[in-house]
């Protein structure tokens, strides 16, 4: 398998990708919840997403790494992050029948401040006071964008917070294997685990899709591949902790398209919330810099 192209330092070209797939990605959410408001069963959405992903990253993983990439090297750890992706993928899906695009990426805005958590646990990391700190206080966004007590807890909500934890444990066994094989090479390799998961899956639930359907499923996967190509290809021009406080202007989008798609507009709180939670996981990314701990460039939206 050929190794990765080294990377050129283009700071500002990498930033623009980086936004370029920020502003993109919602919109995959966008197909999501319009397949999901007719009648679409989740898994189906999510077969749809993983299918599609693979057929579409199969050319790039060709390029990258040759016939040899098409088969995983790890193929249990693969089917394990395949595993949690689909979960996070569709409790995320399943909360947009509950919760505006933006309200859902809010509450998953809590994936950054899992993965610090539980890191000690699952990779051994250090983890010092002041990013436990920042830990409590993106907690407390979260609580704040919830608000238990204080409104009846939606099961989006929930279903939100399920697809950020199940998004950790995908992130964190991502970094376990990173820099074992290119990015896309990885990524194939998780889209494919992913197909033959929710193939099985989606047997039980099965309906034939409608002509525009099927075009949605299309759409669904093109935004979520190109999305992840941008992404990169951002990576290739940037340092990971430069790029990685920017993943956050994906909720400017999300308001934008959840209030022309669907009329939905975040309240005061959740604006507040969200404020708290991207302050504390910037200042983690920050912290992580300083220890040499770079996210993963195995990047997944759900």
């Amino acid at each position: 398998m050929t190794s990765p192209t080294p990377p050129s330092h283009h700071p500002l070209l990498g930033i623009g990708l980086m936004l370029a797939a920020m502003a993109f990605l919602p919109l995959l959410d966008v197909c999501a919840k319009f397949l999901g408001r007719q009648g679409m069963p989740v898994i189906e959405i999510v077969w749809a997403r993983m299918t599609f992903g693979c057929l579409l990253t199969l050319p790039f993983a060709w390029r990258a790494g040759g016939a040899a990439a098409l088969v995983p090297a790890m193929p249990v750890l693969h089917t394990f992050r395949a595993a949690f992706l689909i979960a996070a993928t569709g409790f995320f899906f399943l909360a947009l029948h509950y919760l505006s695009i933006a309200d859902t990426l809010a509450i998953f805005f809590v994936q950054p401040l899992v993965v610090t958590a539980l890191s000690p646990v699952v990779l051994g990391e250090h983890v010092g006071v002041r990013r436990w700190l920042a830990v409590v206080v993106g907690f407390i966004g979260t609580l704040i964008i919830i608000r238990p007590g204080f409104q009846a807890i939606n099961p989006g909500a929930l279903l939100g917070l399920a697809s950020g934890t199940s998004l950790a444990i995908y992130m964190l066994m991502t970094r376990r294997i990173s820099g074992s094989a290119p990015a896309m090479v990885t990524t194939f390799h998780t889209n494919l685990a992913g197909a033959i998961l929710a193939s099985i899956a989606v047997v039980f639930v099965w309906q034939w899709p409608a002509p525009q359907q099927w075009g949605l499923f299309v759409i669904l996967a093109s935004i979520a591949s190109l999305g992840h190509y941008l992404i990169v290809r951002a990576y290739d021009y940037s340092e990971a902790s430069l790029l990685a406080p920017l993943a956050y202007s994906e909720m400017i989008m999300a308001v934008a398209a959840g209030w022309w798609f669907f009329g939905d507009f975040p309240d005061r709180w959740t604006f507040l919330g969200v404020g708290i939670l991207i302050a504390s996981a910037i200042y983690i990314s920050v912290r992580e810099r300083l220890h040499r701990i770079p996210p993963p460039r195995d990047f997944e939206q759900p």
